[in-house]
Formats: structure tokens, C-alpha cells, sequence
């Protein structure tokens, strides 16, 4: 992964190739983006370059051994780590690196929900666990091989639980010539004991000309299609890929259905659905309630007049504009978000899903059609 390949993001990749220019390179670095911003790829891109053999000015080579072998992913000193779900058979991130690999090789722009998409995930949840972390800490342990620096970047830190405190000392007291880089969307998740040890390598989101400018030379997009979607993607190129090859969210509509069935106290039909919600595994019903709470605050924007902020394809800002012009408010807007947070939290800890989805069903029939808050919920009205 060349720099040059990478989009947008020019201040950032002057100051990573400055850093190697000057000598200044810290052992330790944490890059904090959101998704989509391409953090990953300025990741990969700065080990290249810090170990290419024939350094151009701005860039790596491209054509050296060190460099061909990291376009292949394969260099014996480039070394990944990153969220999995454990089994019997997958005990360590290498158990499945070759659908990493692969993965990175199709499209280096990439998010959570795609990587589950490429592994049996059933009903586990992703994490980095101890194994995993003593593996690093093995493979770090070696001499480096060919390049004159090691590197070892750890996609998505916030999947480390208490175990990454494993790592505090070789990240402290790294091995020589050895470079630790973590890739993370979320600060507030990852281990303050890891933060402090740190650099931290802000990456700021996409422009919305950067992602247009990319969907018109890479899609062939009409001008206002392009613009469309780079505004709705708000800074995400992921997002803007899956709004040009219209990937069908099932989570809108089941949401949108959910919703009509507590505005019309539909209790069987609750039931029903819960009974299918229920049987769709952790990851899955995290990401429902997450889409539910995005929606829930873009309905909340529309009701304080802010319409020109909303970020929704067509069809669920159409479904948005009537459920605030003739069902919510914003107080109910708000309580409903309230709920759908602490269910997340809920369904992270393992809560029996049939009775968590069901109370929160009913919740959301006390809200929607009876205007009744949960015990505990306090709004100020204007």
C-alpha cells in the first residue's frame, strides 16, 4: 500500500512521512479515525514506506522487495492483529489470516460488519482475547527477518478487554527497532493503561469533494449522484460504497416495522418479532438497536428544525419526516433512544434476548402510542 493510493488525507500522510524523514518515528502510535476515513490503509502505507528500500521523495518505491511484499501482505516483519471469533478451531488471529489477507487485498476500505461477514460468527462476539495477546507479544519477540523495522498493527483495540493489559510492557519497552501502531474508532473504549502509552495520530473524516471526487472517477456517478451520496456518507467512504451499490439495509425496515408495531399496539405481532430478533445472535442485534439509535437522532433532528443536518438515504427520510410530523416529539424521540442505549448495553453483557426485547417492545408502545415515560426518564420542555 502506496501513499499515493490512499484518498484524501494529504496533511496526514506529510506529517507520517516527515516523521521517518526526521528520524522521529515513535515506537508506539495509536491512529484514531472514524470509520472509513482510512486509517488502516495510512497504517500499512507508513510501515511500507519506513521500510522501503528505495524511499522516494513522498513515497515508498513500490517496486523493491520489501515493497512488493507488502502489497502482497506477506512480509516476514509486517505482523496483524485484530478482532476474531474464538472456537475449538480458532484460537489466535493467524487461524485466520488468510481471509484477512484476502479481505485487504479486494478492498482495503473496510468496517466490522464486513469482517464478520467474511467469518463464522454465529452467535459469538468479536474480541481480542489473551491468546491472541500472548501471541503478539511471541511474535514481537523475534529479531526481524528482512526490514530494518518490525511492525505489528492491531486493528481495533477497543475489542481487547482487560487482557490487553498483557501488552503494557512491550509496548513501553518494545524491542528494538520495533514499531506497535493501533488502529482505533473509539478512544473512550480502549484501555486507558494502552492510551497513555501512545502517540496519538488524529485522522479527521473524509471531506465530502474527496468522496465525491472518488465515486465520480471510480463509479462513473452523475455529478448530483456523486454529491448525494458523498453528503449522506458524512465523511465515511464505506458508507459511500454501499449507498452507490445500493447494499439493502434490512435493518431500516425492520426498524421502521418495529416502530409501527408500537404505535399500534400490536402486542402479537411484538411477540413475534421478538421471537425473530432473538434468534439473530449478539453482533447482529447490536447492530439493529445501533442503526435504531442513528435513526432515532436523526428524527430528533428533524424535530428541532435542523432538516438541512440529516444524514438518511430517500426512503428512510421520507419514513423519518412522517413519524416526526405526526407520531413523535421530541422528548419521545429522546426516551426511545434512551431505551435502545441501555438495551445495547444489555445485549453486550450477555441479557436473555427474548426478555430484553420484549420489555423493550413494550417500552416503546408506553412511549409511542400512550406518551408514557419510563420510570426515571427526565425531559426538560421548552
Amino acid at each position: 500500500m502506496q501513499f499515493r493510493k490512499i484518498i484524501g488525507q494529504d496533511a496526514v500522510k506529510a506529517q507520517l512521512i516527515q516523521s521517518v524523514n526526521d528520524n522521529r518515528v515513535s515506537h508506539a502510535q495509536l491512529f484514531l479515525s472514524c470509520d472509513g476515513s482510512g486509517a488502516l490503509p495510512l497504517a500499512i502505507a507508513y510501515a511500507q514506506y519506513l521500510n522501503c528500500g528505495d524511499r522516494h521523495e513522498g513515497d515508498s518505491c513500490g517496486n523493491c522487495a520489501s515493497c512488493r511484499k507488502y502489497e502482497r501482505y506477506i512480509h516476514p516483519d509486517l505482523h496483524f492483529s485484530y478482532p476474531f471469533f474464538a472456537s475449538k478451531d480458532i484460537r489466535t488471529a493467524v487461524d485466520v489470516l488468510e481471509e484477512w489477507r484476502n479481505m485487504l487485498q479486494e478492498d482495503i476500505y473496510f468496517d466490522m460488519d464486513t469482517w464478520r461477514s467474511r467469518l463464522n460468527a454465529e452467535n459469538k462476539q468479536a474480541n481480542i482475547n489473551i491468546a491472541e495477546c500472548h501471541d503478539v507479544i511471541k511474535k514481537l519477540s523475534y529479531k526481524a527477518f528482512e526490514a530494518p523495522t518490525k511492525v505489528l498493527i492491531m486493528w481495533l483495540p477497543e475489542y481487547l478487554d482487560k487482557e490487553g493489559n498483557s501488552l503494557l510492557k512491550i509496548i513501553e519497552e518494545p524491542p528494538q527497532n520495533t514499531l506497535f501502531i493501533l488502529v482505533a474508532h473509539n478512544q473512550d473504549q480502549i484501555l486507558p493503561t494502552l492510551l497513555s502509552r501512545t502517540q496519538i495520530v488524529k485522522i479527521p473524516k473524509l471531506d465530502d469533494e474527496v468522496i465525491e471526487e472518488h465515486l465520480l472517477e471510480s463509479f462513473g456517478l452523475s455529478e448530483n449522484q456523486a454529491r448525494e451520496y458523498s453528503f449522506l456518507a458524512d465523511g465515511n467512504l464505506i458508507e459511500a460504497k454501499r449507498l452507490v451499490v445500493n447494499t439493502h439495509n434490512e435493518n431500516a425496515d425492520l426498524f421502521s416495522g418495529w416502530l409501527r408495531m408500537g404505535y399500534g399496539n400490536r402486542v402479537a405481532d411484538l411477540i413475534g418479532f421478538v421471537d425473530q430478533i432473538a434468534g439473530w445472535g449478539r453482533e447482529n442485534q447490536k447492530n439493529f438497536l445501533k442503526y435504531g439509535i442513528s435513526f432515532m437522532r436523526e428524527c430528533s433532528l428533524l424535530l428541532s428544525g435542523a432538516e438541512d443536518l440529516v444524514k438518511l438515504p430517500a426512503n428512510a427520510l421520507d419514513t423519518a419526516k412522517k413519524l416526526s410530523a405526526n407520531v413523535l416529539s421530541l422528548a419521545m424521540a429522546e426516551a426511545v433512544v434512551e431505551e435502545l442505549e441501555k438495551a445495547h448495553y444489555h445485549v453486550e453483557r450477555n441479557a436473555n434476548p427474548k426478555i430484553l426485547f420484549l420489555d423493550v417492545s413494550l417500552q416503546l408502545v408506553k412511549i409511542i402510542k400512550f406518551k408514557t415515560f419510563p420510570s426515571g426518564t427526565q425531559h426538560i420542555f421548552n
